[in-house]
């Protein structure tokens, strides 16, 4: 903490040695972590691995709802109990209420993965943040995120949407108070705490969030093909085992 503030970097999708390092090297007190087609119990495990006396680690989702060719990510901080991807938008709303979770929504507007502008408004009384500075980002991408979050008039949130180790510190998210550990940092996002979206712009940052978005073409491209066709059942589809066909009547496939 500095100052009586918190610096939270809301969200990212890597996590070992050298990722707690880089956070305890920009000052960052809590990393959310939140990993593509991971179920809770072991983000939870892992979060506890890693967390530290000077880092805190929470577990998070980034659900992945709808269909692959119309998803909308939802970020959710704070379940109890694991929710898969790849069911409907109102189900995991629903499931994300029933925990008490605090609802975020990561790059709005980008590509095919995201809540438009209109559907943010929509959910407006459901929704605990919108993200105006992701570091995978650039420019325009960001403005539309801070101009939807003032029109729905909507907290804000940053983050480092860190897919490599080193975008870790380039961007984080800084509360008033202490808002370490889980539970405090869902209540302050679901009360509103005041906060402040900080970001670096060295030359050194820069260049590393062109590595960051590069990889974003792997994603989308050999990434994807491996998702859709080699891999099989994905732990978080909604049909697996683990759920027990809790969510078979809201799955999308």
């Amino acid at each position: 903490m500095t100052g009586g503030r918190t610096r939270v970097d809301p969200h990212v999708k890597v996590l070992d040695e050298r990722v707690v390092e880089r956070a305890r090297e920009s000052g960052v007190d809590t990393l959310v972590y939140a990993p593509h087609f991971t179920r809770l119990p072991e983000i939870r495990e892992r979060a506890e691995r890693f967390s530290t006396d000077d880092l805190t680690v929470v577990p998070a989702r980034e659900v992945f709802t709808g269909d692959w060719g119309n998803r909308r990510h939802l970020l959710a901080i704070g379940l109890s109990d694991p929710v898969p991807d790849f069911i409907s938008f109102e189900a995991a709303l629903a499931e994300f209420e029933r925990q008490g979770a605090a609802v975020l929504v990561p790059h709005p507007e980008f590509m095919n993965v995201s809540l438009t502008r209109a559907e943010v408004g929509a959910y407006r009384d459901r929704i605990d943040g919108v993200e105006t500075y992701n570091a995978k980002l650039f420019g325009g991408q960001n403005d539309r995120g801070r101009r939807i979050a003032e029109a729905f008039d909507l907290p804000t949130f940053g983050s480092s949407y860190a897919h490599v180790h080193g975008t870790v510190g380039a961007a984080w998210t800084e509360f008033d108070g202490d808002v370490r550990g889980e539970d405090a940092l869902v209540s302050a996002l679901k009360d509103g705490v005041p906060r402040s979206v900080v970001k670096r712009s060295d030359p050194a940052t820069r260049l590393r969030r062109l590595v960051e978005f590069a990889h974003l073409g792997y994603e989308n491209s050999w990434g994807k093909l491996d998702r859709l066709l080699l891999s099989g059942m994905e732990a978080t589809h909604p049909r697996h085992i683990a759920y027990d066909g809790r969510f078979d009547d809201v799955s999308v496939y």
